[in-house]
């Protein structure tokens, strides 16, 4: 996993704008994967899926 200083900045973007009940809803281990991961876990697209467009 990338450290914190290299932190995409459009998914920082991102999740400083989700509501804060989503942001509070996240565990660290989610939020450090929101930011950092190339692939999420199920339960992290769950939380966050009325957030995510499809294409």
């Amino acid at each position: 996993m990338k450290n914190k200083k290299n932190i995409d900045k459009e998914r920082q973007m991102s999740y400083d704008s989700l509501p804060p009940s989503v942001k509070d809803s996240l565990t660290e281990e989610e939020k450090q994967l929101f930011l950092n991961a190339e692939e999420w876990p199920e339960s992290l697209f769950e939380k966050l899926e009325e957030f995510i467009i499809k294409e």
